[in-house]
């Protein structure tokens, strides 16, 4: 049994025993991760080239976005479906949110049902654009920031600018069309909703196909909050990508009927662009919003969000209940518009400032 002498020393042996560990840990995942980038032969590049990649092939890549604190390359997958070459060159790209994780099976399932011998053009498929997030079950990156409010990034910027300077010019870019999936964050869901511009003929299709409940018309900006740059649908736009941006369902789950109805909408845009054969699944008639917006709470306490997702509302219909830890009321709230439920809150811990629900507007 070990003895110490007094508690200043119990309390720098303890600290010093608890930064080794942590460090010991972040090596094993540094190496595991290596070992798996290796893993049957996956080759690791730094540049994609896509007229390289053999026709009528599906080639699995590892790129490099960056480098770790031991030097050793941040590696992200990438799936290549290349037909005959004669048509557009689309993008499926997920969890750029690294809790965002629905569009990733649909990223393998759509490729994996694709005889690349059918297909006419390519498709980059990228299931997992955030390793780093992803591995710590979080929407932030390493520095804390958003990723997906700071395009285009900077090429000598910070830790989170450089990785989306990166993911812009060397991933992105390759796409004439790209498809950027998204779900809820912790603490909110989300229906099936579809953001695009639809003043754009291509994107107003693209997002009509996707079998959605709801489509937004949004050009690019954020459903809440901001940060110092763009999105990387609107960054994409910016560089002649046409993008939308699809919301499947929850957080850090795979929903099997979220999974199901991506593959159908992305399904559906790849034989409307006539990529694939085969006719078009209609579903029913998406609910179209000129707008949306969050709504907040304007004080603290636990929070009772009382209409669903999808649920249309009429202005001055009550939503949510706010009480304080005794139970009693402490505010109540009343849609400000007549609109459609898009996402809503359901962690009832409510500081001031809390999101309740997400309405679109007509």
């Amino acid at each position: 049994m070990l003895h110490f002498s007094n508690p200043i020393e119990f309390k720098g042996k303890f600290l010093t025993f608890i930064l080794y560990s942590i460090c010991f840990t972040i090596l094993n995942v540094a190496i595991y991760n290596n070992l798996c980038a290796q893993k049957g032969e996956i080759p690791v590049v730094k540049a994609l080239d896509l007229k390289m990649l053999p026709k009528y092939t599906l080639t699995k890549l590892w790129h490099e976005v960056g480098t770790d604190p031991f030097g050793r390359p941040v590696l992200v997958p990438v799936m290549v479906l290349k037909g005959d070459g004669l048509g557009p060159v689309i993008g499926l790209t997920a969890a750029i949110h690294g809790n965002e994780l629905n569009g990733i099976p649909v990223i393998q399932k759509v490729i994996s049902n694709i005889d690349p011998k059918s297909l006419k053009g390519t498709i980059i498929g990228i299931p997992g654009i955030n390793p780093e997030s992803i591995l710590m079950n979080d929407r932030r990156f390493t520095d804390g920031e958003d990723l997906n409010r700071i395009f285009p990034g900077k090429v000598n910027g910070s830790e989170s600018e450089q990785r989306v300077y990166t993911i812009l010019n060397k991933l992105i870019s390759l796409m004439d069309i790209n498809i950027d999936m998204h779900t809820a964050s912790f603490g909110r869901e989300n229906c099936y909703y579809a953001r695009a511009d639809m003043k754009d003929d291509t994107l107003a299709k693209l997002a009509v196909l996707q079998y959605a409940d709801i489509i937004v018309d949004n050009v690019g900006q954020p459903s809440f909050g901001s940060g110092s740059g763009q999105t990387s649908r609107a960054a994409a736009v910016e560089k002649g990508v046409k993008t939308i941006t699809v919301e499947y369902g929850n957080p850090q789950v795979y929903q099997d009927d979220m999974i199901k109805r991506g593959i159908i909408g992305v399904t559906n845009a790849l034989k409307w662009l006539k990529m694939i054969p085969g006719s078009i699944e209609s579903s029913k008639d998406a609910v179209m919003c000129a707008s949306s917006f969050w709504l907040y709470t304007d004080t603290g306490g636990y929070l009772e969000v009382e209409v669903e997702l999808t649920q249309k509302l009429t202005k001055g219909q009550k939503i949510a209940t706010l009480r304080n830890p005794f139970g009693e009321i402490v505010k109540e709230y009343y849609s400000p518009t007549d609109g459609i439920v898009i996402g809503k809150s359901n962690n009832p811990v409510a500081t001031q400032g809390a999101r309740i629900i997400h309405i679109g507007k007509y």
